[in-house]
């Protein structure tokens, strides 16, 4: 029987959304107060979209 392939996330914690794009913390914190990066609140806990992730690359890129 196959399993099901697992659902790309569409936001994660903050940890892994720095993790992913290879920063620290801090940096991701300084990234979100630009407004470089979406969060959403789910009850307390706060979450990075990754599409926002995927876009702040792709203007890092296009800025070189």
């Amino acid at each position: 029987m196959k399993t099901a392939p697992s659902p790309v996330p569409i936001c994660v914690r903050v940890n892994d959304a720095a993790r992913m794009i290879g920063v620290g913390r801090t940096k991701l914190y300084e990234l979100i107060a630009a407004g470089e990066v979406e969060t959403v609140k789910l009850g307390k806990a706060t979450r990075i979209t990754t599409a926002s992730l995927h876009d702040l690359i792709r203007r890092q890129r296009g800025a070189g």
